[in-house]
């Protein structure tokens, strides 16, 4: 029983991991088309059907280049940073609540936030490695900004987990049957959303790779497959956050159609998002973590807490 259990555990994952991967090329391929769009141009369209080969493409190529490296790196840390970083993105997936069972663990989103924060290591190690100025100041400001976003992040999850009283992802779906958490707490939803971008480092707060002043970020010395990794693990972490976002306050019935399609519309507004927004300033990104949505998602939590008392000593 054990060994089968084993078995089907194996067979979810791996068949998980492997969606995951094709979903972030297809992510890359509607971002492509999409960026296009919103700058009158089209995006790629030779490379098979409407360009649906052009990721596959992409990746054979990436692949298949030649890998350089910085001659003072720290070889093996240079070398190790980005397998651990998707990895690591991958490693996330785990704690999705599956139709098999799965690891459906009772501290799921424990497992998440211990698993996220462990990424930041990855992004700093990525950067000292190569030895290079513009890596290393591309990785303390993405190290910056994650570690203050993460705070506001657990914050803002801690206020949800109040109303369950759970650190079980599939209870989320049992609370949210009639109504959707969306409606409950819409300030909340949406801070969620803007720190989910920030801890994704993306635009409007991509500081970790300012091509203007830092050329490409911690990943500016990275070539060929070194580089694909790191670009493959920030997108299956866009499309992790956007499924945690409806778990959260999406109803999160991971066993209906709609929950996907929830997921490719919160992935579209991760896109649509890099074509409208400018860059924000770093000092004002710096404030809205600490000065705006620290006190806001700390009252937050009070009042849930409160609220949750209160309804305790009625039903007592």
């Amino acid at each position: 029983m054990l060994l089968m259990d084993l078995i089907l555990i194996f067979i979810s994952s791996l068949i998980l991991i492997i969606c995951v991967l094709v979903g972030v090329a297809f992510l890359t391929l509607l971002e492509r088309k999409v960026l296009g769009y919103i700058q009158i141009r089209k995006g790629p369209n030779k490379v098979g059907f409407i360009g649906l080969i052009q990721p596959f493409s992409d990746a054979i190529k990436l692949f298949s280049k030649e890998q350089t490296y910085p001659y003072m790196s720290n070889f093996n840390l240079y070398y190790f940073s980005p397998v651990m970083n998707l990895f690591l993105a991958l490693v996330l997936w785990l704690c999705m609540p599956f139709f098999t069972v799965n690891i459906s663990f009772n501290f799921s989103m424990l497992y998440f936030l211990c698993v996220s924060s462990l990424s930041v290591y990855t992004v700093m190690l990525a950067g000292w490695s190569s030895n290079s100025n513009y890596s290393l100041l591309g990785s303390l400001r993405a190290v910056a900004q994650t570690i203050s976003y993460e705070v506001s992040l657990s914050l803002i999850l801690m206020s949800f987990l109040y109303l369950i009283l759970s650190l079980n992802m599939m209870d989320l779906m049992k609370y949210q049957k009639f109504m959707w958490f969306l409606f409950l707490m819409m300030p909340l939803c949406f801070m969620w959303l803007v720190s989910s971008l920030a801890e994704t480092n993306r635009t409007p707060f991509d500081f970790a790779e300012g091509e203007s002043e830092l050329v490409s970020g911690f990943n500016v010395e990275y070539s060929s497959g070194g580089f694909a990794m790191i670009f493959l693990a920030e997108y299956a972490s866009i499309l992790f956050m956007s499924m945690i976002c409806s778990m959260l306050f999406l109803g999160g019935n991971f066993m209906d159609f709609s929950f996907f399609l929830k997921v490719s519309v919160l992935s579209f507004i991760w896109i649509w998002v890099r074509g409208t927004l400018p860059r924000f300033r770093y000092d004002k990104l710096m404030y809205l973590a600490w000065k705006s949505y620290l006190p806001v998602s700390l009252n937050y939590l009070m009042f849930f807490m409160g609220l949750k008392i209160f309804i305790f000593t009625l039903l007592l």
